[in-house]
């Protein structure tokens, strides 16, 4: 029952880094792909943020973990599409957008994980 959980969690989180990804901010040719890097830094924030509510807080059960965090959150992020959105800014020329987006990338995911964490603390 719990592998069936972690699924759908999966599937929920899919679903909306598509939604987010393809229709709310679909990426330009030669730009930083700004659906991507919002799911990526709004994942973050929301990983701080479970941390806090069922690692250090038990507020929610330790079954909920898996699910949200590989669940929905796994899928919700995507690092393997940052990956290749970066690889192929570089390989098209556009070597100062990729490095840019690897950058912005990396530095708001950790801060919004610790902000997420650093809120979660103080308000829970």
């Amino acid at each position: 029952m719990h592998w069936l959980a972690v699924a759908i969690g999966g599937a929920l989180g899919a679903m909306g880094r598509y939604g987010v990804t393809a229709h709310l901010l679909p990426a330009g040719a030669g730009r930083i792909p700004l659906g991507t890097l919002t799911v990526n830094v709004v994942g973050s924030f929301l990983m701080g943020v479970f941390f806090v509510l069922i690692v250090e807080r038990g507020l929610l059960s330790p079954e909920w973990r898996s699910v949200i965090t590989a669940g929905m959150l796994g899928a919700f992020t995507t690092f393997s599409t940052f990956s290749l959105e970066a690889f192929l800014l570089w390989q098209h020329g556009h070597t100062q957008v990729a490095l840019g987006y690897v950058v912005v990338s990396i530095v708001a995911c950790l801060a919004a994980v610790a902000l997420g964490i650093h809120l979660t603390s103080r308000l829970v």
